[in-house]
């Protein structure tokens, strides 16, 4: 039996993304590109569908918690960047909550849009490929925890 994480609708106190926005945001892009990289290697991003990423540059912010991560995709590897010179070809905009919600696909992009706790800007297209390339992901399967110790 495989349970299914539900993950509620919450938003931080605005004191936390005061806080979190002052503090160094390259953890959180380091974090991500590492991640984003990870998931590449183990071919949950397709290469194939890699192409149109190119030199983009991309940028994430969670608004509850005053964190943001701006990357791109150069030369086969997702790159942070640390000092943006141009506005991101692609943002995306949420509270921790709504992020959490698409990763364990308890909501998609669209649902998240249209309700409007999901904010995304630039171009288009992109957005697309990043939609349908994120969509298509086939999370592998964890192994279950026990939930009780043994005496």
């Amino acid at each position: 039996m495989n349970a299914q994480v539900t993950v509620p609708k919450f938003r931080l106190p605005s004191f936390i993304a005061r806080l979190g926005g002052r503090l160094p945001q390259w953890p959180h892009t380091l974090t991500l590109v590492a991640a984003l990289n990870a998931a590449q290697k183990m071919k949950l991003l397709p290469a194939s569908e890699l192409a149109p990423l190119e030199d983009k540059l991309f940028r994430v912010r969670v608004l509850d918690t005053g964190g943001e991560a701006t990357y791109t995709y150069r030369d086969g590897l997702f790159r942070p960047v640390f000092r943006p010179e141009r506005e991101p070809d692609l943002a995306f905009a949420a509270d921790l909550s709504a992020y959490l919600q698409l990763l364990t696909r308890q909501e998609d992009p669209d649902t998240l849009f249209f309700k409007r706790e999901l904010e995304i800007t630039g171009d288009t297209e992109l957005g697309l490929i990043v939609k349908n390339m994120l969509d298509a992901i086939e999370w592998p399967s964890l192994p279950r925890l026990p939930l009780t110790t043994p005496h």
